[in-house]
């Protein structure tokens, strides 16, 4: 039986988010061990439509994974591989070009580009595959590079990350993807990725970007070794940049998949912690504007689901993702447009093509162009 005391928390809760006013942390917590899970989708839901309306959002984009290779050995990661492993690879100018060709031919309006710290690639490298694809595909936005990587770039050049950030916007880099965070506390992060780019410098980088007016998105991986506090923590670590900057367009919650990491014997979250952590997310993130659920990392089923407990955004086709399907991911390598409005219309929602930075996409018959923008990034509560 439910205490009164957990009956009056909750009701100030529900009060809270009624008149639009920010939760606190105890607030989150208690959502997280006090609240049923319808609760949670009808609150999340008034958030979410109080915010976006009936619309969902999805965009065509490609995954670009330059290499595989990577100095880090981060628990929870099944797709580095060690610099002589037979696994491992580094992608050609010709096979980067081929697929930067592959995505402009399919519509793509994004390409999402993340890999590995290579220990023996330059940093020039790094910069060239946005340069040689911007040259030639300049319509591409390219959201390139979570933090880790930028705090490697750092490493491998002694120059700041501000410096190189601008430098690669020079180049064609359109914004960053939110990849990296993990968790932020250092009781969770310490033991899982000790050794790569802790959260004061993923902070840290996200706002430098923000500063130079590159948008970025945010993440978090749950479903492993941390616990409703911790996720509490980074959500509003999160939030508290983005009341400073306002650069953030959208949170995606990322659900653990243990399968080939060293996290192997523990078991997937559930789909209750999914819609759990979804609800949450929107709750807290007042002033974020969007909520993915990534469908990639959800299945399909539970990322549709999640249209009714937070989420406005699907994310898109996804074409060629490797880093959460060699972790056990049994979701499909890509979907179609008709495939991902037929899954919004079926959650009773109304589907909207729009382009990474939240404009509208039009298309007219084998083109598009983009319209007006969707919602206004960075806005408040």
């Amino acid at each position: 039986m439910i205490s009164s005391v957990q009956d009056s928390r909750l009701a100030a809760i529900r009060d809270k988010v009624a008149t639009n006013q920010r939760l606190s942390f105890d607030d989150g917590v208690a959502l997280y061990e006090r609240a049923d899970l319808f609760t949670l989708g009808e609150l999340a839901n008034l958030v979410r439509e109080r915010k976006n309306g009936q619309f969902t959002y999805y965009n065509v984009n490609t995954h670009l994974n330059p290499t595989n290779v990577c100095v880090y050995r981060c628990t929870f990661c099944a797709f580095r591989a060690d610099l002589k492993s037979p696994k491992g690879y580094v992608m050609s100018d010709e096979q980067i070009l081929a697929r930067a060709a592959e995505a402009d031919q399919r519509g793509a309006t994004e390409l999402h580009i993340v890999g590995g710290l290579h220990h023996q690639l330059p940093y020039e490298w790094y910069l060239n595959v946005v340069r040689l694809i911007h040259q030639h595909h300049p319509r591409l936005h390219l959201k390139a590079y979570t933090a880790v990587e930028w705090d490697w770039f750092e490493r491998l050049t002694g120059r700041p990350t501000r410096e190189l950030l601008a430098e690669f916007k020079e180049a064609g880099l359109g914004s960053l993807p939110g990849g990296g965070a993990e968790i932020f506390h250092p009781e969770v992060r310490d033991r899982i990725c000790e050794h790569k780019a802790d959260s004061d410098a993923w902070i840290r980088i996200h706002r430098e970007a923000h500063q130079l007016g590159l948008r970025s998105n945010a993440t978090m991986l749950y479903g492993h070794i941390e616990e409703p506090r911790h996720r509490v923590d980074h959500l509003i670590r999160l939030r508290e940049l983005q009341d400073e900057t306002g650069g953030f367009q959208t949170f995606i919650p990322l659900a653990f998949h243990p399968d080939h990491t060293g996290l192997a014997h523990l078991p997937r979250p559930s789909g209750v912690l999914d819609l759990k952590t979804m609800a949450i997310s929107r709750l807290m993130l007042d002033n974020f504007p969007h909520i993915k659920a990534y469908w990639v990392m959800l299945g399909i089923k539970t990322a549709q689901l999640a249209l009714s407990f937070g989420a406005d955004d699907l994310d898109g086709t996804v074409v060629h993702e490797k880093i959460y399907h060699d972790a056990g991911s049994d979701s499909p390598q890509e979907l179609s447009v008709v495939e991902i409005r037929r899954l919004i219309e079926e959650a009773g929602r109304i589907p909207v093509e729009r382009d990474t930075l939240y404009h509208e996409v039009i298309r007219e018959e084998h083109n598009w162009r983009t319209g007006r923008a969707l919602h206004l990034v960075g806005t408040g509560r």
